[in-house]
């Protein structure tokens, strides 16, 4: 079975059952963006997606741009199974790797070693596959004797670095990544961007949200600009750019894409 997603028509709404709260309703615009609405049933929700088309094959790498709460984390966790469309349908095909949650699967009474195998199961890799790993994840993460720590001794940035370890050691088919995912010191992203860039290079699919133009013209081929809920535009990455921020930032990804295959050009002759 070839890997895939399709989505036909699909929404996702959360019901607030007390209309009459303004501070409940508050509270969930504040976490989910989108519009305050009716569904057919006349309850009141905020439509945090909203009629969205997506068909996706291997081989596809797709950027998503927009403000915060405009629906990209959303999106991203109606691709992988997380949130079920509340009207029409959304069909995954193949072994998703979440990338946005990362504390996903962890448990804080246990050691660093210990959580990189529990980590690997919850990503859909056997216990064989991650004990054949784990040297190599072990030294990504610089943690060192700390590995032999319960996970609740570490500081966020150490558990950024372990669960970004483990998740950039698998081969995913469905890769879905969100560049927000933590606090780690500049040095460390440089090493985790470049063991992203070939996870991404070994990925059937990848739908990245970003708010770094460089990063998107790095790693995608296409983009979508995402506003309140709905697909405002699609196509090359320059194009989705520009019409979101304006031809400045669309000059800059242009610049980018030429460096890039400049770069890749050396790399050939070399």
């Amino acid at each position: 079975m070839s890997v895939g997603i399709e989505t036909h028509q699909a929404w996702v709404e959360f019901p607030i059952f007390d209309a009459k709260s303004r501070s409940l309703k508050k509270a969930f615009l504040g976490k989910a963006g989108g519009a305050i609405g009716r569904n057919p049933s006349k309850v009141v929700v905020v439509e945090a997606l909203r009629d969205i088309n997506l068909s996706l094959k291997e081989g596809d790498r797709v950027g998503l741009v927009g403000h915060n709460g405009a629906g990209k984390s959303t999106l991203l966790r109606l691709l992988s199974g997380i949130y079920e469309p509340s009207r029409g349908s959304a069909q995954i095909r193949g072994r998703v790797a979440p990338v946005f949650d990362l504390g996903v699967g962890m448990d804080p009474e246990i050691s660093g070693y210990e959580n990189i195998i529990i980590r690997g199961l919850f990503l859909g890799q056997t216990r064989k596959q991650m004990l054949a790993k784990i040297e190599e994840i072990a030294d990504f993460t610089e943690l060192g004797d700390y590995l032999e720590m319960p996970l609740r001794t570490y500081s966020t940035g150490m558990r950024v670095r372990l669960a970004m370890g483990v998740v950039t050691s698998i081969d995913p088919e469905i890769l879905l990544l969100d560049e927000g995912i933590g606090a780690v010191d500049a040095e460390f992203m440089k090493k985790a961007r470049i063991r992203l860039q070939k996870l991404v290079e070994r990925s059937g699919i990848l739908v990245f949200a970003s708010h770094s133009n460089e990063f998107l013209a790095q790693l995608c081929d296409t983009a979508m600009w995402i506003d309140h809920g709905q697909i405002r535009e699609r196509g090359g990455i320059q194009d989705v750019v520009t019409a979101y921020e304006g031809p400045e930032a669309g000059e800059h990804v242009a610049r980018t894409l030429q460096e890039l295959e400049a770069e890749k050009k050396r790399g050939e002759q070399g």
